[in-house]
């Protein structure tokens, strides 16, 4: 635990102190009060404690929580979205709590007073004036089987971050229920929502068969040879629980898919398959991070860390290597173009946790320090990615002892800056040139973990 010591701050501006518990634009000198604003975790010898802090530059200088910021309840996820700062919770697969903040005519952070029940989330995206939070779970009663097995359904809560508002979407109509989404009886979640032009794409997550998949038609979609994979009694924690007369994980893990929706609805979307790579996501506990990016041109890179290495039994461990294809801008299928990611790492064997867009067509990468298939491995390392070349290289500059990779990322003049927390010093943020894959220590921040970042304009 660090000793959090009064060190003068360089080139940055402070919030006031609260007792309530990805911007478009780059600043410029025209940009008149906006601020990077940090969001930080404190630890205290009882408690943590969390403040949300702000700035003029991340490329130099070393911002304080002495005394200063925007004291509040922290978030599983920090998103900045058009000049607004929404705090997402993930509460043990229960349901969530967020609320908005907004960034003042003073240069001090403001948080509205009203505060969000969200549906359970392991996923999230954004599309026009809307942050999405996703989940798949139980739907209504009355569209049980025979059995009394609901229908695992999607859950939808859409925060309307201009107007501060937050609806669900109606699951009574049955317009949004997940099984056999691909036409094998599986039932799917909806992994991260990234806009390119009107549509909407999210990796879709084969999930196995629910109790309402697995019954349907006398185990009809139970593959021949996989009958030792349902399960005969409920086990499981949190995200990982699981019900008796279930397949939990993919009958099909050398298989990947998109859904392309022509608005916010999710509904009736068309479905983009490729055999070249699996499942389109990262993963961590009950959280599917997003791997479906579009690059500056509007077309979609969808990448694979190959997670599906990791399942216990062999007929669900995917075979192809982690790697990317592509849906040019506008279309909803993929075309030919495939890199292997996996045959660059070092040992030709080793993956990624998760990815963002980073510029241009350019890509960062959190990589994971030895084979996902190994006991002990972390991400701790970054590489960018450049589609148009094909080239995965290792970020060089980076401090060595990283204890891990921030959740956010902002572009700026060919660089991407992203949060490094260390052991036993106080992390910063780093910007990566990536046309060299270079990083350069920016802002030291004076907390103990950097859990977001990004830049904020007063709201209009």
């Amino acid at each position: 635990m660090l000793a959090l010591a009064a060190i003068p701050s360089v080139m940055l501006t402070s919030c006031s102190d609260n007792d309530e518990p990805d911007t478009t634009t780059p600043p410029t000198e025209e940009a008149g009060n906006g601020k990077f604003v940090v969001a930080t975790t404190v630890e205290g010898s009882n408690s943590n404690g969390y403040v949300l802090l702000t700035g003029n530059s991340i490329d130099e200088g070393q911002l304080t929580t002495v005394g200063n910021g925007l004291v509040n309840d922290g978030a599983t996820q920090w998103i900045f979205y058009k000049d607004y700062l929404y705090a997402l919770a993930y509460n043990q697969g229960e349901a969530g709590g967020t609320r908005r903040y907004t960034l003042g005519a003073d240069g001090e952070m403001v948080a509205d007073k009203t505060k969000f029940r969200i549906s359970r989330f392991s996923s999230y995206g954004t599309y026009n004036d809307y942050i999405l939070t996703m989940s798949t779970g139980d739907g209504p009663a009355d569209q049980a089987d025979s059995h009394g097995y609901v229908p695992m359904t999607l859950l939808v809560t859409y925060l309307d971050v201009v107007n501060g508002t937050a609806t669900n979407n109606n699951t009574s109509t049955g317009a949004y229920s997940m099984e056999n989404f691909l036409g094998n009886g599986e039932y799917v979640t909806l992994s991260g929502a990234e806009q390119s032009g009107s549509h909407l794409y999210c990796g879709a997550i084969p999930m196995g068969l629910s109790q309402y998949g697995a019954a349907y038609d006398n185990g009809k979609w139970i593959r021949e040879g996989y009958e030792h994979l349902l399960t005969t009694e409920s086990g499981g924690q949190g995200g990982g629980s699981y019900k008796a007369g279930t397949i939990s994980g993919t009958q099909y893990p050398d298989e990947c898919w998109v859904a392309i929706y022509d608005n916010a609805d999710l509904t009736n979307p068309a479905l983009a398959k490729t055999e070249k790579i699996s499942t389109p996501c990262g993963r961590f506990r009950s959280q599917y991070y997003q791997t479906v990016w579009a690059a500056d041109n509007g077309d979609i890179y969808v990448f694979s860390p190959s997670y599906a290495k990791t399942m216990t039994d062999p007929l669900q461990q995917t075979k192809l290597p982690a790697g990317v294809c592509r849906i040019p801008a506008g279309k909803t299928e993929f075309d030919d173009y495939y890199c292997n990611l996996e045959a660059q790492t070092p040992g030709g064997n080793r993956t990624f946790m998760r990815c963002w867009a980073a510029g241009g067509d350019n890509f960062i990468l959190v990589m994971y320090d030895r084979p996902i298939t190994q006991k002990g491995f972390a991400a701790t390392e970054l590489a960018i990615f450049n589609a148009s070349s094909k080239k995965l290289t290792y970020v060089t500059g980076l401090p060595e002892n990283v204890s891990s990779i921030g959740k956010t990322v902002y572009n700026q003049n060919g660089k991407v800056y992203i949060p490094i927390n260390v052991e036993n010093e106080y992390p910063a943020i780093y910007a990566i040139d990536t046309k060299t894959a270079v990083a350069t220590r920016g802002v030291t921040i004076e907390a103990t973990e950097i859990n977001g970042f990004g830049y904020m304009t007063p709201a209009k």
